[in-house]
């Protein structure tokens, strides 16, 4: 999301229309726009970050969906998408289309300054979710000028959008902003939407057509700045991912995606160390973050690929280039967020980005696109596939405006027909297919592991019993039918994906709208050995009314079962250290205006009592204790406690290079915006340094991250790494609350890896409590 707007004025907006249509900017169709290139050939065996680099110069906030006709549409919040093609202006809700997820071209934006609603009141528009709602896609926005969010629908990815109107009331009740919307649809097909943004998160029910929220409103989150909530459903458990801290600071934004999970859509969310969610403090559980090359990491949704392999779909904004320059119109510089994606690895029950490794830079494996057989039946034709079973020539291709080529069955008997694949599938295989019963008696069902009719592995959709049924066939056996009850009011003339899992003798399908794990129907069983084999994909059909697209197998993913080493600790280092059990810290520290007032030993602790004092910016009047350090990689750790005082104090460790120049990772007590004499602790790794000249004044700026929840006592670590290469000082940040499991952050760097930093110790911001130092130890990293 992008904060604190000022409106493109109106003659700009001309200006810029004026612009495009003297040919000066690209073209942007607002229905299907022409795409180079072959729609699915070979897949792309690599690609690199960020994917939306050719198309535009920003792409904030992405949502992503799979359309029906087989081609991949992403939407960004408005910003100036065409800077360096001369554009001055703003495309509202620019819409990519990409073939294979990693070359995307531009395809047009939802709303125009010519056809904005006027309830709208001239609002910028930002956060899109998309999503495929009973046979139209629906796109939910936020409209922050209006504090609420809107809801349009289109027949196709990209239009034509009709508005209907806003989705939440007003006042919506929910603690804070009324943006960054997601919806998402739980097992028996109840709709919900999350919303909120800064500092809570919130859901409530959405009505039959999904254009209003209805009923009890439920925070489900709340922390610093906690926004961008999005669900996901995943083995029985649900997955709220949201970023915290800033988004939109250019080199200084602190963004980065965290996750709790629940057994409940409406929650309680804990994350992996058991916090709550609504608990008052900062959260763990990070799924990426920025790495000092991208940074600001955050806002995102997923996608799954043809092989079942997840990817994170965030924006992030280049270190070496973070700034757009300077729209008319708008009081800030906004930052550059591409479009990032990378993989989503589940390990343990978790998500995490490429195991823990952070975002990429390089050329990666790219996601699956291509199936080792299927076709999405653009070419208008049945391209070798086989019908089998009875009715061999009721099979016929068709074509309608969404999903573009498509095959019907045109016979009406109950004896099941099967159109079968060209080619054969491996037996470990994610199949799938978009499939639509338009008559009451018929059904319609993925086939895969077909040999013969009498050897195959069938999931129907089966509309005389409103049911996802199953069937294992095994020389001319059933091992047994296995029925999932579809939700009442399913809408079978509407498109809906079946997928198929085989991973081992384990089947497992899921029915959804649009393949955004929401599935409203679940089925998981285990099969006979022998039927799993490598075999055909297709489609069964019994009765009249089936039809399918975008039918395909392709050979099912390995999953990745452990995460990258976190940084580990060498030996300690005894000389960059303190057990303070002495009547005063040993001889190797020296103090930034100092001493402060009450400092000292006593009973084994270095006592701090926090000043009245800040190191921020301009203002750097609290004192520092500090000594020197290795001059290599290292890791520093400190054991803290802090009293609770009236609020606005913080107390930690710094690698401390001037008043100008440092990072901090500091237990924090901090007011709560919205709840008025209410705190919340928070562990903050922030970051003070010189930003690219890119951002107007070419000066030092400030921004935090936020790691996992501080207790009584917290253990504080920083781990510093010098990149010769680049000439910087790279830190991550880790806190603890038994001093044995630790919970890691992003990484801040420092330009200038040969001025040294020092090891410090701070309290500050408002007097009144007292912070207690165990000891300082250090360790070779």
């Amino acid at each position: 999301m992008q904060r604190r707007p000022a409106l493109l004025r109106p003659h700009l907006l001309l200006a810029a229309l004026a612009a495009l249509l003297l040919g000066v900017l690209p073209p942007a169709g607002r229905a299907h726009a022409a795409e180079a290139g072959v729609r699915h050939g070979a897949a792309p065996a690599t690609y690199t970050n960020p994917v939306s680099g050719q198309a535009v110069d920003t792409f904030p906030d992405p949502a992503m969906i799979r359309g029906k006709d087989g081609y991949w549409y992403a939407y960004g919040t408005q910003n100036p998408v065409f800077q360096s093609k001369g554009e001055t202006g703003e495309r509202m809700l620019p819409i990519l289309r990409s073939a294979d997820l990693t070359h995307w071209t531009y395809a047009g934006e939802v709303f125009t300054p010519a056809d904005q609603p006027a309830w709208h009141g001239g609002s910028r528009l930002w956060a899109p979710d998309i999503r495929y709602t009973d046979g139209q896609y629906t796109l939910y926005y936020s409209v922050p000028d209006r504090n609420t969010v809107g809801v349009a629908t289109a027949p196709t990815p990209t239009g034509p959008w009709t508005d209907r109107g806003a989705v939440l009331p007003s006042p919506s009740g929910c603690a804070s902003g009324n943006i960054d919307q997601a919806q998402f649809t739980d097992v028996g097909g109840q709709p919900y939407l999350y919303w909120g943004s800064y500092d809570t998160i919130c859901v409530a029910r959405l009505n039959g057509d999904r254009t209003r929220v209805e009923g009890q409103v439920t925070e489900v989150a709340q922390g610093r700045r906690v926004e961008g909530g999005f669900v996901v459903r995943r083995e029985g458990w649900y997955y709220l991912f949201y970023s915290d801290a800033g988004c939109c600071d250019g080199g200084a934004s602190g963004y980065q995606v965290k996750v709790g999970r629940s057994q409940s859509p409406t929650g309680p969310f804990s994350d992996d160390q058991g916090v709550p969610l609504m608990a008052a403090s900062s959260k763990g559980t990070v799924v990426v973050g920025g790495d000092g090359r991208w940074i600001g990491a955050g806002h995102n949704a997923l996608q799954t690929d043809l092989s079942g392999q997840d990817w994170l779909v965030y924006h992030a904004i280049p270190a070496a280039d973070p700034d757009l320059a300077r729209v008319p119109g708008i009081d800030r510089t906004l930052s550059r967020r591409p479009l990032l994606i990378d993989r989503l690895d589940w390990i343990d029950g978790w998500p995490v980005v490429r195991a823990g490794a952070g975002p990429s830079h390089d050329a990666r494996p790219a996601p699956v696109t291509a199936w080792d057989t299927g076709s999405t039946f653009a070419s208008g034709g049945l391209d070798g596939w086989q019908a089998r079973g009875a009715d061999t020539g009721a099979w016929a291709p068709g074509s309608d405006r969404d999903a573009g080529g498509l095959v019907s069955r045109t016979g009406a008997g109950r004896e099941a027909g099967y159109l079968v694949s060209p080619g054969s599938a491996p037996a470990r295989v994610r199949a799938e297919a978009d499939l639509r019963v338009t008559a009451a008696g018929g059904s319609a069902g993925l086939v895969l592991a077909h040999q013969d009719a009498g050897d195959q592995i069938v999931a129907w959709l089966d509309r005389p019993t409103n049911s996802l049924v199953t069937d294992v066939l095994v020389n001319g056996r059933s091992a047994g039918r296995w029925s999932t009850p579809l939700p009442s009011g399913f809408q079978w003339g509407a498109w809906r994906n079946v997928a198929a899992e085989l991973r081992g003798t384990r089947l497992t399908v899921e029915v959804s709208a649009d393949r955004l794990h929401d599935a409203v129907a679940t089925q998981t069983r285990t099969v006979p050995d022998s039927a799993v084999r490598a075999g055909h994909v297709g489609i069964a059909a019994r009765g009249a009314g089936a039809q399918a697209d975008n039918v395909g197998g392709a050979r099912l993913y390995t999953p990745v079962p452990e995460r990258v080493p976190d940084p580990r600790t060498g030996p300690q280092l005894g000389l960059y250290g303190d057990e303070f059990d002495g009547p005063a810290p040993n001889a190797g520290w020296s103090w930034v205006r100092g001493p402060a007032t009450g400092a000292g030993t006593s009973g084994g602790d270095f006592v701090l009592p926090t000043q009245n004092a800040e190191l921020n910016l301009g203002t750097n009047t609290a004192s520092v204790l500090n000594r020197p350090a290795p001059s290599g990689d290292f890791v520093v750790e400190t054991k803290l406690s802090i009293t609770n005082g009236p609020g606005n104090q913080q107390a930690g460790i710094v690698l401390y290079g001037d008043d100008d120049r440092y990072v901090k990772l500091v237990h924090a007590v901090l007011p709560v915006s919205h709840k008025d004499g209410q705190v919340t602790h928070v562990t903050e790794f922030a970051r003070e340094g010189a930003l690219p000249a890119a951002r107007p004044p070419a000066a030092n700026a400030y921004g935090p991250m936020f790691g996992g929840a501080p207790g009584a006592t917290v253990w504080l670590r920083l781990a510093r790494h010098v990149d010769t290469a680049r000439d910087l000082h790279e830190v991550r940040a880790a806190s603890s609350t038994d001093g044995t499991h630790w919970t890691w952050t992003g990484t801040w760097t420092l330009p200038d890896a040969s001025a040294p930093l020092r090891i410090g110790l701070v309290a500050l911001n408002t007097a009144g409590a007292t912070a207690r130092f165990g000891y300082v130890r250090t360790y070779a990293g």
